[in-house]
């Protein structure tokens, strides 16, 4: 009896398998991303400054809007509204474990920098409206915590142009050391390439 029963769930195993090794029309991306003309890039809500780097997640926001502009595919929006898709970024500490101070506004002076593909003009005034519901009773002023487990660099899509759009499950994601380090920004590189695919598989199978 138990080897009848071995014998039937070593073929179910076999089937799944079977069934996972023919999935070739997994779809990389769908294709409101390949649309997408706009996008926002943003840092992590629960991202927290470090006393060891406290500009490093501001820099990292940075980084990855030049290389979007370098790549030439997307504009760069100033508000969530205009944003067909929206990217948050998040440093990685490199340690399983670290005291930060969270609650900090993410807003940013007027900008003007060049780049390859022309020049990157914008401002925001005050703090923008959230993008995710806060939890709980989190208080709006800084405060200290402790990140836990986010050791690595943070590249998240998510879909714009709606409330909270940060609390919905993101579209892509990259998750490497060093994934947002310039001037490669291996995190955008990986996305374009997920882009590429996404259109091949697209073209192939319209």
């Amino acid at each position: 009896m138990l080897d009848r029963r071995s014998t039937l769930v070593s073929l179910l195993l076999l089937s799944c398998l079977a069934a996972v090794g023919k999935d070739k029309k997994k779809v990389i991306l769908p294709v409101d991303v390949l649309q997408a003309q706009t996008v926002l890039v943003v840092i992590d809500p629960g991202a927290g400054v470090s006393a060891d780097a406290p500009l490093a997640n501001r820099t990292a926001r940075d980084d990855v809007e030049k290389a979007l502009m370098n790549w030439g595919r997307f504009r760069l929006a100033l508000t969530a509204s205009d944003a067909d898709l929206i990217i948050s970024v998040r440093k990685g500490s490199g340690r399983m474990a670290q005291p930060t101070i969270g609650g900090m506004p993410d807003d940013r002076p007027v900008i003007f920098e060049p780049s390859e593909s022309g020049p990157r003009v914008g401002g925001q005034r005050g703090t923008p409206p959230p993008l995710s519901q806060p939890t709980g009773s989190q208080p709006q002023a800084p405060y200290p915590q402790v990140e836990v487990g986010q050791s690595q660099d943070m590249f998240s899509v998510y879909r714009g142009k709606r409330n909270n759009a940060l609390d919905a499950p993101p579209v892509w994601r990259y998750v490497a050391t060093d994934a947002l380090r310039s001037p490669g920004v291996p995190a955008v590189n990986e996305f374009r390439k997920a882009v590429v695919e996404a259109e091949k598989q697209q073209a192939t199978n319209p």
